[in-house]
């Protein structure tokens, strides 16, 4: 049995819009917005910030994953939306659907959180304790889209109250992040140490979302002028001092994590995905609770891009897929298997599948629900498996990172093999001795393929640009593969899908540059002007 979801079922009407809310007893329209009565309705009111977040767990995906050398997409024809992302051909428009939807989405959750604030302050009815419990977790959730908005969009509007809700001025990176863990912060202080479940926020959620906070504003995040600079270069800008007191405050914040006593990492890495394993404990920190298409909006569609046509390797193909199948990745990593699916069994029929070369590419593994024997790897016709928005691994590694980046190598050793020992089932062997940055990047790569960190990471480490040109190294990248009916390098007969492939790749390294660094400021959600000066460079009002 599906189980509750929390902040859908005590909803109330959400007031806050991507640009608007009531912030007064009587709207302009003369409605009057009554007083909040008790603690359901303040809660149900704060969570309502959660629903057009909900919408965001296939559109990350598209947003982060495609437009980078591991993505590609099979979505539509060729000029539609999708396929713009996966070869970086959106440089001609102010935005894509993708970046508008998720632009909108993060600041109309942003103007519910504000607009529930103001309600529970003035509330008659509600106890102290209650208030500073609904609006520590309306903070959190300002601090978590504000944290996206950030790094997908630079410089963006900070807008903390109704009354701020048409600001278009653009505060500084160093400003939103300051206010990023202000909310975070705050937040920590009165949210309860262990939730009855991982979609609801806690102290833990806090604390993870401020390692990965900490880290990225570490690296010092290129700001609207050091973009412009080098919007139209094919070479990545030059390193940056990382930001050592951030640096510590990313070990400190992984610590607290630790000192919770309530995350640990689940022991087999495959229990952590599908239906049977979704927001359960001791790794996921925090999650979003998807119920299904057309009754939480939109259904977790990861599920659906990455295994779009079960068993089906040749008459349709998978909407999102990997572009490659990581020949760097050893082949004796269990995750590898697991993650990048090349073969799998029909358990209705017995039936093997293959998906690679020539027929197909391989399928994101973390995708394919093998959790329960009923499933029958079909989950993705029903969307509801929730997604992971933060777990204990990851602020495993970031304090890994953040060792490495301080030149603690040997104390990364611990936090790094934790990760690596549960990814070899148990074997220590695979641990390594005083990891270096390259070390770490491979890590992330290996552990969190498929769950939206990739374009993150790159932009960080600023290493974007020669990133994605390590195309060009890829066997579908050679002219061979150019049209269907031709005979690849491969010795084998080019299908059209190949072909294709062929072409996506060939345009990720011809239209990579600079100003990719982030994504253009799109219009409202009715194709309106937002106001947001000016467009980010590269691209055009």
């Amino acid at each position: 049995m599906r189980k509750k979801f929390f902040y859908s079922t005590l909803l109330i009407a959400a007031l806050g819009s991507a640009f608007t809310s009531c912030s007064s007893d009587n709207d302009e329209g003369g409605n009057l917005v009554q007083e909040l009565q008790n603690f359901d309705e303040a809660e149900a009111l704060i969570r309502g910030a959660y629903r057009p977040y909900q919408t965001l767990s296939s559109t990350f995906t598209s947003m982060v994953d495609t437009p980078t050398e591991l993505g590609t997409s099979y979505l539509g024809a060729e000029e539609d939306n999708v396929t713009r992302m996966v070869t970086l051909d959106y440089d001609k428009y102010t935005e894509t659907t993708y970046s508008k939807k998720t632009f909108n989405a993060l600041y109309s959750g942003i103007g519910t959180v504000n607009d529930a604030i103001e309600q529970v302050q003035k509330s008659t009815k509600l106890t102290d304790a209650q208030k500073k419990l609904v609006i520590g977790e309306a903070k959190f959730s300002r601090g978590l889209f504000y944290s996206w908005l950030t790094v997908l969009w630079g410089e963006v509007p900070l807008r903390l109250t109704t009354a701020e809700a048409n600001n278009t001025e653009r505060a500084s990176i160093d400003a939103v992040y300051t206010q990023v863990v202000k909310d975070l912060t705050e937040a920590a202080e009165v949210l309860p140490t262990k939730p009855s479940s991982p979609i609801n926020p806690s102290k833990g959620a806090a604390y993870a979302l401020l390692t990965r906070v900490y880290l990225q504003w570490a690296s010092v995040p290129l700001n609207f002028e050091e973009v412009k600079a080098i919007q139209s270069s094919r070479v990545d800008p030059a390193p940056k001092a990382w930001n050592k007191d951030y640096l510590n405050k990313v070990i400190e914040y992984a610590d607290k994590v630790d000192q919770l006593n309530v995350y640990s990492l689940q022991p087999k890495f495959e229990d952590l995905f599908g239906i049977a394993n979704e927001s359960k404990g001791p790794e996921q920190i925090f999650t979003i609770f998807h119920e299904g298409d057309g009754i939480d909006q939109q259904g977790n569609h990861q599920n659906h891009c990455a295994w779009t046509y079960p068993f089906q390797e040749t008459s349709e193909i998978n909407h999102i897929q990997p572009i490659h199948t990581f020949e760097n990745w050893p082949n004796d990593d269990p995750r590898k298997a697991f993650s990048i699916v090349t073969e799998i069994t029909d358990p209705r029929d017995g039936t093997k599948h293959t998906y690679l070369p020539p027929v197909t590419l391989p399928v994101y593994g973390k995708g394919v629900d093998r959790s329960t024997s009923e499933s029958v790897y079909t989950t993705q016709l029903y969307n509801y498996v929730d997604r992971i928005e933060i777990r204990y691994a990851e602020v495993l590694l970031n304090k890994a990172e953040a060792l490495v980046q301080l030149g603690r190598n040997s104390d990364a050793e611990g936090p790094l093999n934790l990760i690596r020992e549960r990814g070899f089932k148990g074997d220590k062997s695979h641990n390594i001795s005083n990891p270096t940055l390259e070390d770490i990047q491979k890590e992330w790569e290996y552990e969190f393929v498929y769950e939206q960190r990739h374009w993150q990471n790159l932009t960080r480490w600023k290493n974007l640009i020669a990133t994605v040109l390590t195309v060009k190294d890829f066997e579908h990248f050679d002219d061979s593969y150019a049209t269907a009916g031709n005979i690849g390098r491969d010795g084998n007969v080019v299908n059209s899908y190949f072909a294709r492939i062929h072409r996506f790749l060939k345009a990720k390294y011809e239209h990579i540059n600079g100003h990719f660094y982030r994504f253009p400021i799109p219009s409202g959600t009715q194709n309106e002007d937002l106001g947001i000066k000016p467009q980010n460079p590269g691209y055009t009002d």
